[in-house]
């Protein structure tokens, strides 16, 4: 076989062409097939690089001044040199410099000038240092920083470049393109271990600590509660999601990866520290942990004997306007309907908003009643005020199952629903996919009245948000909800598994942008693309949303983002447990207890 590759690749005796064929090596499948190097830049095949040193230092390095640029969601290499130098030839040069300096200061003194500071701070530093490496506590080094920017397009690296120096200028160091050296530049860049720069600063060992590159983000704070292990460096990640700017959080991941879990933990733990909880379960996961914390478990279904009236108005606070309050409740009423009548022109929006109006007047609710002794109305008031205005039929005619029809029992009946409890959880499971929008939507509605009442700090769950976000008006109002919450001490918890359903509303980016907490947990590749695009992950990060195990993700809080590892005690993970293998067993244990219980009954 080998005999006929060479006949393949090898020139015939008779050639008129003359050059010599050879065969195809290992370096040429692996080498890009163009490579051309400019003053500036390198252009292999379409991709740009870009090299720089680091020529200029402060007098004072802080631990970790790398950290901020090795996090940066960008693509560059990093190198560093270090030149061990003998001590004695350094020693006789800082005799040297101290004498200079000292005869300088002498110098001065004598003609009576002002002091110096920089002059005696540089000989206290001096004399500090020799004295230093004359007891062997430190060592000198040459030392060589380097980087390599890549970028599809020139201007990628001068957006890299324009971010690196913001970083390193603001702490006084400062970087210069390798011009006309672009090819040394990425050599010693490349993993050879070649300095072909040789561009060094002397350095002793105390600030050249401080390059050490892999300092993780700490998340661990005086108050809060445990979320996970910092998967970096094994630390605990301790945090108060009411400390940051806002308290809302996104959680995105697959379905099995760990979200709704995550969740019932977090719920668990800040019902702890007293704050209340309220939840939309789309599934009656949350169902057990209610039953086990003493909370209040609401079913919303066409045939539950729990309701929900769409007509309810909040009490105003006493910085609020009645006005205002009952123009938004208005509004957002307009957005139900929206959706309960499949969209409506720009004729019935201005006949429904006029309709709601009349409605709240019908029952005598003005801007200067009691909210608090108001007897709301229900669905057939509106229906009767629409009847009797002009241009309404097709409106009326719409609504009708909404208030006679299969559907009145939802939608045309009193609140009976109280939701003093600590922990609050409607359960929709048993509603019909096609009234799912519109009850999360009324759902949500009475929730925000009932925030908007009373000032208390609130965590507000919604699971699987893609069920709203289905919706203009739904995702719109979600927004609202996210944008207001810190307003009335309220967290909110937006968690979905269909990521694309949920990003390609028009308010997903939005609400991710007003939520300080997010956490992805394992995602499918259809949607991984999407997912990098939005939270500008690294390639590592992206590789890691692939790979990871159950309970396991990237927790982003504020600019910091680790990799978290949640945890769960025993008894926790009892109460929380999804797993149906998990499940059975304690649902046996139960059972067996049951039986032992009654048996002990019996004598």
């Amino acid at each position: 076989m080998l005999e006929k590759l060479k006949n393949i690749f090898s020139p015939s005796k008779n050639s008129s062409k003359g050059g010599p064929l050879r065969l195809v090596t290992q370096q040429d499948l692996v080498a890009p097939p163009s490579v051309e190097v400019t003053p500036q830049h390198i252009i292999m095949e379409e991709r740009y690089l870009k090299s720089f040193f680091v020529f200029s230092y402060p007098r004072y390095l802080s631990v970790g001044w790398l950290s901020p640029i090795i996090n940066l969601p960008r693509p560059l290499d990093i190198s560093f040199f270090f030149h061990p130098i003998d001590t004695a030839p350094i020693l006789k040069q800082l005799r040297k410099k101290t004498t200079e300096i000292q005869a300088e200061i002498m110098d001065r003194e004598e003609k009576g000038l002002v002091r110096s500071p920089e002059l005696e701070t540089a000989f206290q530093d001096i004399e500090q240092l020799r004295t230093q490496l004359k007891t062997a506590q430190e060592r000198m080094f040459q030392v060589g920083i380097y980087f390599t920017f890549y970028g599809h397009k020139p201007v990628d690296l001068k957006n890299t470049e324009t971010d690196i120096r913001a970083v390193l200028e603001s702490r006084l160091i400062y970087i210069k393109p390798a011009a006309f050296q672009q090819k040394e530049g990425f050599i010693t860049n490349s993993p050879y271990g070649l300095d072909q720069l040789w561009v060094h600063t002397l350095m002793n060992t105390s600030p050249l600590s401080s390059l050490f590159p892999f300092v993780s983000f700490d998340l661990s704070s005086n108050k809060g509660i445990l979320y996970g292990i910092n998967k970096h460096n094994n630390s605990l990640i301790l945090f108060d999601r009411f400390s940051l700017e806002n308290a809302n959080e996104v959680i995105f991941g697959k379905s099995g990866g760990g979200k709704s879990y995550f969740a019932k933990l977090e719920i668990i733990r800040y019902l702890m520290e007293g704050v209340d909880v309220i939840i939309i379960d789309p599934e009656n996961e949350y169902k057990f942990l209610s039953e086990a914390v003493g909370g209040s478990y609401f079913k919303i279904s066409l045939s539950s004997s729990n309701h929900l009236n769409p007509f309810d108005l909040p009490t105003p606070r006493a910085d609020e306007e009645p006005a205002s309050v009952l123009r938004n409740n208005v509004l957002e009423l307009v957005g139900l309907f929206k959706i309960m009548l499949g969209g409506l022109t720009s004729e019935e929006d201005s006949i429904v908003d006029q309709a709601l109006t009349e409605t709240y007047a019908a029952k005598d609710i003005t801007p200067e009643s009691d909210f608090s002794q108001i007897q709301p109305p229900r669905m057939r008031d509106f229906e009767a005020v629409l009847e009797s205005m002009e241009g309404a039929d097709s409106l009326v005619r719409r609504l009708r199952k909404y208030t006679q029809g299969s559907y009145a029992n939802f939608f045309d009946q009193y609140s009976n629903v109280d939701m003093n409890d600590k922990l609050v959880t409607f359960g929709i499971r048993d509603m019909e996919d096609e009234l799912r929008p519109m009850a999360m939507y009324v759902i949500l509605h009475y929730i925000w009245n009932e925030i908007r009442s009373s000032l208390s700090k609130r965590i507000a769950v919604i699971d699987e948000a893609w069920w709203i976000m289905k919706t203009e008006e739904g995702a719109s109002f979600l927004f609202s909800m996210a944008k207001r919450a810190r307003k009335y001490w309220l967290g909110l918890t937006t968690i979905t598994q269909d990521v694309s359903d949920f990003m390609n509303s028009a308010y997903g980016r939005p609400i991710i942008n007003n939520s300080s907490l997010q956490l992805l947990m394992k995602q499918s590749p259809a949607s991984i693309d999407l997912i990098q695009d939005t939270f500008s992950l690294t390639q590592g990060e992206r590789d890691l949303l692939l790979s990871t195990q159950v309970g396991e993700g990237i927790f982003f809080a504020g600019i910091k983002r680790v990799a978290i590892q949640v945890v769960a005690s025993y008894i926790e993970n009892q109460i929380i447990t999804t797993s149906p293998s998990e499940v059975l067993k304690i649902k046996k244990a139960k059972s067996a207890l049951k039986t032992k219980q009654h048996g002990a009954n019996r004598f």
